[in-house]
């Protein structure tokens, strides 16, 4: 009878487990799910706002014939920018590191080749241009939200992976902690507004 008694109890607990480990395995596969396509989304709205930049830099050419060196660097850090993907498989603290690096290089090559626009009042006049500029800044608005929604889901997904029990079942599968986006460097000091 307690051989009987152990074997019930001992395929019990195989039973509870497997049951355990499916239910996080699953909700573990989903988060992860989650995770995959707010990543997707966050370069979907990147691709969009490199996909403006040609036509943008051909309508700031048409108008202005001294600002090459800075048509010249917005089309570079475009290219960069665009060269560096990352597979959501490959998320890492190191891979985010670099693709947020060449995304800032072309958000910083953006905003000087809309400084340069200043001087010229027929180019900021120009409704193409005006459109392409509305546009991008549509564009910074769609990635900052999907940068948003990003950090979310891994939020979850990341305490999900280190809560007890499923940190045990986290290991066994091989889910790993996502990286976060990092704020760019000098972003916490307001900027100084002189009049």
């Amino acid at each position: 009878m307690k051989i009987v008694k152990k074997i019930a109890f001992a395929v019990l607990t195989v039973v509870a487990m497997s049951s355990l480990t499916s239910c996080n395995y699953n909700s573990l596969v989903e988060k992860q799910q989650n995770v995959d396509q707010a990543w997707a989304q966050v370069e979907n709205q990147y691709q969009r706002r490199a996909d403006l930049i040609p036509n943008l830099v051909n309508t700031v050419k048409g108008y202005s014939t001294h600002e090459e060196e800075t048509l010249t660097k917005v089309i570079e850090a475009r290219a960069k920018a665009t060269s560096v993907t990352i597979n959501a498989d490959d998320l890492t603290e190191e891979n985010l590191a670099r693709y947020q690096a060449a995304q800032n290089e072309l958000s910083g090559a953006l905003k000087s080749l809309l400084a340069v626009t200043e001087a010229y009042p027929d180019l900021k006049a120009n409704e193409n241009f005006l459109n392409l500029q509305a546009q991008l800044e549509g564009t910074e608005n769609r990635i900052s939200t999907e940068r948003m929604r990003y950090t979310e889901v891994v939020r979850d997904y990341n305490t999900a992976i280190k809560k007890f029990p499923t940190t045990i079942y986290a290991g066994w599968f091989g889910f790993k902690e996502k990286p976060q986006f990092k704020a760019e460097a000098g972003a916490e000091k307001a900027p100084e507004v002189k009049f």
